[in-house]
C-alpha cells in the first residue's frame, strides 16, 4: 500500500447510523468488539478480498474506514482512494467510536470491547 501525505478523515460524530463502515482490524480485534453493521475485511487480507467490499459497498456512497486508532484504516484509505473510491478514514478509530459511546459488539451480538 501507498503512503500519502493527505487522508480525508471524518470523525465519530459525523457519522450516521445507516453510514458504511469497513474495520481493517485483525481477526482477533474483530472478535472482541465492533460496530455491529461494519463489513470486516482485515488490512493483511484487503488486497485479496477487495471484491468482497466492492459488492458490499453503496455504489455512490461514501466508504467509511475504521481500525483501532486510525493508522491502518489511513493505510486503507489512501488505497481505496487510488482505486477510485470514495473513502474517508474515521478519526481516532474503535477507541473512538467506543469514547463516543457508539455500541460496540463481540461476535455474539454481546456488548464487545475494543482491544
Amino acid at each position: 500500500m501507498v503512503f500519502g501525505s493527505h487522508v480525508p478523515t471524518v470523525g465519530v460524530d459525523d457519522l450516521a447510523s445507516g453510514d458504511f463502515l469497513l474495520d481493517v482490524r485483525e481477526d482477533d480485534e474483530w472478535r472482541a468488539g465492533h460496530a455491529a453493521d461494519a463489513l470486516h475485511i482485515p488490512m493483511s487480507e484487503f488486497v485479496a478480498r477487495f471484491g468482497e467490499l466492492t459488492e458490499a459497498a453503496p455504489q455512490d456512497g461514501r466508504v467509511n474506514v475504521i481500525c483501532r486508532s486510525g493508522g491502518r484504516s489511513a493505510q486503507v484509505t489512501m488505497y481505496l482512494g487510488q482505486q477510485g473510491i470514495d473513502a474517508v478514514n474515521v478519526a481516532g478509530g474503535m477507541e473512538a467510536w467506543a469514547a463516543a459511546g457508539r455500541p460496540v459488539v463481540d461476535d455474539q451480538g454481546q456488548p464487545g470491547a475494543v482491544l
